[in-house]
């Protein structure tokens, strides 16, 4: 029976997926945020429980990819295509441009899979942190319309996204071999800073806590290679 406990877990990160993007259709961002923590909580847990079980299989791993195409694939595509009808005209082709977003996860998890060197640590901008930068765009645009509701901005950040899912920048995982300092130095960081910056930000902090992954993932790297 505890073989399909992580299996449970990754299902329930789907149907959290499937919601969320119904929700973002209907414009519920609220509900959207409930349910991406719910599959970002179910996608964290089933791969720890599957290692504490020692219950790991192969159908174990490309359920989790399949699970996270919907939830941390398609939906970042379609809040991007939401935010985008807003700065295009009726009809117009442009906001499906958003889903560029949801073909470069498909290449970033299908890469993943295949991909030795990715075993502790990430090559690329893992599509869970991608999709919750996409989801802090609604809550900045509420205070800064200008900013986001801008039509280069967000053609701009579905690019820069779309490449940062499929580059080669080293960025680490928020896996803990030990609870060692010296070797989990940089990921103690940016959990304390990034419950520092959420607690004063909230939502609109995942920008800067998203820089902060990649600044202190630079920094682990170069230690590592001196």
């Amino acid at each position: 029976m505890k073989k399909h406990i992580p299996n449970l877990l990754t299902c329930l990160n789907l149907f959290s997926g499937c919601i969320a993007v119904l929700m973002a259709l209907d414009g519920n961002i609220k509900a959207v945020t409930i349910c991406v923590l719910a599959s970002g909580i179910f996608d964290f847990f089933d791969g720890m429980v599957a290692r504490l079980l020692h219950v790991k299989s192969l159908i174990g791993k490309e359920l989790d990819s399949l699970a996270d195409m919907v939830s941390f694939g398609f939906l970042p595509g379609t809040l991007m295509f939401t935010l985008l009808l807003k700065v295009f005209p009726e009809g117009s082709p442009l906001p499906y441009l958003g889903y560029i977003v949801t073909v470069f996860s498909a290449l970033r998890l299908a890469k993943f899979n295949l991909d030795e060197r990715q075993t502790s640590d990430f090559i690329g901008l893992n599509t869970p942190m991608n999709t919750f930068y996409v989801l802090s765009l609604p809550y900045i645009a509420d205070k800064y319309p200008n900013v986001i509701l801008n039509p280069y901005f967000l053609i701009g950040s579905v690019l820069l996204t779309s490449f940062l899912l499929v580059s080669e920048i080293r960025l680490f995982s928020m896996k803990f071999n030990s609870m060692d300092w010296k070797t989990n130095k940089f990921r103690f960081i940016f959990l304390i800073l990034t419950v520092i910056l959420f607690i004063l930000g909230q939502f609109m902090a995942l920008p800067l806590i998203l820089l902060l992954y990649f600044i202190l993932s630079a920094f682990h790297f170069n230690k590592k290679t001196i």
